[in-house]
């Protein structure tokens, strides 16, 4: 674009100095910088699934500091803190729980198993190239484990990285978090990056004075190292991440007088885990891919008296096949493109898990394994741009639940070119990993009962609509989109807070009398740059999720709503970004929905935050309101921003009995509860960052150029193989 005006400029230049009264030299010819914002969050058109990506632009409208904090401008992916006690923050998408989504890193296996709750923040933002969320039923490339959607996390490439970028930033509480990033070219086939993450979170807080810190200690460190290789027809790449994290949070020094033993968290986690792709192209129609990945996760956990020490071993091999079928003779106007993709792949899970309820009881001992070779096949059939089916099936047998079949159809149909239509339906299987699925119940004395040994695999029906209207209005557009899916569990485990307030209960779904669990999820939203550089999102999402669970008001087990699943979540989220892209405004409110709380529930005493409807305690919506200003410069950008300005605080939090004399909860008591978390539990707070970076021009054209060269190649290997 910058080209073609000075092109134009000179044209009209040469115009004038045709002219006997115009002189060359009467002119002083000027670059003209054009300067286009790209769009944060990107619905797509052509995907056949429905697709929601969050570029860089996005992720840096807010602090971002690890995937789960890249949702907060998500209509779609609900975040909460698992506990009032550990600081983890856990994800839901279609009114279930995160496990149900397949979280993956550059189409590997990521966020999973024992990884599976602390994962999301080991993932920096800044290392973040960009976030893919799929609804519904997905690719069976990828494996069975997704049963609400998948998210899969694209990193920083190397090839195209700037030589040294600089994030530091610093919030109203001292909090530091240093990020590191750099790629570099080593020669015409080779690139590598670096990331390092430093975070310190060193001040004890208790804002609400309940005798608990209201976030924890943080140590952490995180180190990446990948390398890019393109020779010829074959793409290569290499990844390597390690990382050391500790949390140690508990009762206040202050409340410590108080106890002889007082109550202290403790989780320290160490973990290394590292990808391989290999990609090779025979033709512009034939391609293969083989993947392959392993991690090493050890943990030890102390909640009080409860200890959880457990390691896993995961390892996954990926070989896929594809080509496209194509029949000039035929098909002479190429209005019609079939192709398939064939592979294979296996997982294996090695497990050493060791828990003690109690000090004073003995440890219970969940060591296992399981290993899962499976086939899969793939068929995907495009008309010009009206009609794509993407049809697949994979069948795997697992050491721990035996043969299982996977199918799943996608279809997608654009009658118009402003009018785009989806469906979807599928199956979606996992293994329940008893405790990691449950930690937020080892931050209360619950007693757990019920399976603890082989629970069943977990196995879901998903199916889903979408339509997506693209309206020309002047020079701009309006983006509506509605969608429905439903979820249905067709066996699974089933988590009943309600029978006991001291117990939390577990069961398989087939013992359980009428068992259910299923959601209906309706999602609205609307999109439009209303001005140039000014943008508006509106959303909508309404969530009816409900669990058999038993009803102590009838005295039976009931199809009741989920504990502590919300209604219905809204937004508003607005972007203005000045023309010359100098200063850029975020402002983005959510209203949160009420949800049910467990039967046994004490509600906190004076509190105006609950109702209770026909016997039935709820908590009642709240909002929440954050913002961010960045001002940008030459070589980076500083931003400054606030969260949570409303200022909204769960009453009490911490539940249970009192400390004799005194008006802190008893951490020792059967009763204490810190896991029934649905608010902030710090009031408003604020940040302040900077960016740098060191652009080196010459190296970053070489290396775009470089890429543009081997981008047939690369995204044939890279999107069809690994997607």
């Amino acid at each position: 674009m910058r080209k073609r005006y000075i092109l134009l400029l000179l044209c009209i230049a040469g115009t004038l100095c045709a002219q006997d009264t115009v002189k060359v030299s009467d002119f002083d010819l000027q670059e003209v910088e054009v300067v286009q914002r790209r769009a944060g969050r990107v619905k797509s058109r052509t995907n056949v699934l429905n697709t929601e990506k969050l570029n860089r632009e996005q992720l840096c409208t807010a602090a971002c500091c690890n995937l789960a904090g890249s949702f907060e401008n998500s209509a779609s992916v609900d975040v909460n803190y698992s506990d009032a006690g550990t600081g983890v923050q856990t994800i839901q998408l279609l009114g279930l729980s995160g496990k149900y989504v397949q979280l993956l890193m550059e189409n590997t296996p990521g966020v999973r198993g024992l990884n599976q709750n602390l994962g999301l923040e080991f993932i920096p933002g800044p290392w973040m190239e960009s976030i893919q969320i799929s609804k519904g039923t997905s690719s069976v490339r990828n494996g069975y484990e997704a049963l609400t959607g998948q998210i899969n996390v694209e990193f920083l490439k190397p090839q195209l990285q700037k030589p040294l970028e600089v994030n530091l930033m610093m919030n109203d509480n001292v909090d530091l978090e240093l990020n590191v990033t750099g790629g570099w070219k080593v020669n015409d086939e080779c690139s590598t990056g670096l990331a390092v993450l430093l975070k310190d979170q060193s001040r004890e807080l208790d804002g609400n004075n309940d005798g608990f810190m209201d976030a924890p200690y943080i140590h952490h460190l995180n180190l990446m190292n990948r390398w890019y290789i393109t020779k010829g027809d074959y793409t290569g790449q290499v990844f390597v991440k390690g990382v050391y994290d500790q949390r140690i949070s508990g009762q206040v020094q202050h409340v410590h007088d108080h106890m002889p033993d007082p109550y202290k968290i403790d989780l320290r986690t160490r973990r290394i885990e590292g990808f391989m792709k290999n990609g090779y192209m025979f033709t512009p129609q034939m391609s293969i891919g083989v993947i392959a990945s392993a991690s090493y996760h050890s943990q030890n956990y102390h909640y009080g008296s409860r200890l959880w020490d457990a390691s896993q071993v995961n390892a996954y091999l990926n070989a896929i096949y594809q080509a496209a079928l194509e029949n000039e003779r035929l098909d002479p106007e190429d209005n019609h493109e079939n192709q398939i993709a064939a592979g294979v792949s296996v997982n294996y899970d090695q497990y050493w898990e060791s828990i003690t309820p109690f000090t004073s009881e003995a440890p219970v001992v969940l060591d296992r394994y399981e290993v899962t070779p499976g086939i899969f096949a793939e068929y995907t059939y495009s008309y010009k741009e009206k009609v794509t089916i993407l049809a697949g099936v994979r069948a795997d047998y697992s050491t721990r639940h035996g043969f299982f079949c996977t199918p799943r159809l996608n279809v997608k149909y654009t009658p118009f070119e402003w009018w785009v239509m989806r469906g979807s339906v599928g199956l979606g299987y996992r293994s329940v990993n008893m405790i990691t699925d449950n930690m937020s119940f080892l931050a209360s004395n619950k007693r757990w009962e019920g399976l603890m040994g082989m629970p069943h695999q977990e196995k879901a029906l998903n199916a889903g609509a979408t339509m997506s209207f693209y309206i020309p209005i002047g020079n701009r557009e309006l983006q509506l989109s509605g969608e429905y899916y439903y979820t249905q569990l067709l066996d699974g485990t089933l988590v009943d807070l309600d029978k006991d307030p001291l117990k939390v209960i577990f069961a398989n779904m087939s013992d359980v009398p009428n068992g259910r669990y299923y959601s209906h999820a309706v999602q609205a939203e609307a999109n439009m740059e209303v001005l140039r550089g000014w943008n508006w999102t509106l959303a909508f999402r309404y969530t009816d999720t409900k669990q058999t669970s038993w009803n102590t008001l009838t005295g039976q087990y009931e199809t009741r709503d989920k504990v502590l699943q919300n209604k219905y979540k809204a937004i508003i989220s607005t972007s203005y970004q000045t023309p010359k892209k100098r200063w850029q405004f975020d402002l983005t409110a959510q209203f949160i929905g009420g949800a049910r709380m467990p039967d046994g529930y004490i509600l906190p005493e004076g509190s105006s935050q609950y109702e209770i409807i026909d016997g039935v305690k709820y908590h009642k919506w709240h909002a929440q309101l954050m913002g961010q200003i960045t001002h940008y410069f030459k070589d980076g950008s500083v931003y400054f921003g606030a969260e949570n300005w409303t200022n909204m605080t769960q009453d009490r939090p911490i539940v249970g009995d009192l400390i004799p004399g005194t008006a802190y909860v008893d951490p020792h008591a059967a009763n204490y509860d810190a896991t029934m978390v649905w608010a902030p539990i710090s009031g408003w707070g604020f940040y302040i960052g900077v960016r740098w970076n060191l652009d080196d021009n010459h190296n970053h054209n070489d290396n775009h150029n470089h890429n543009h060269n081997h981008n047939h190649n690369h995204n044939h290997n890279h999107n069809h193989n690994e997607n």
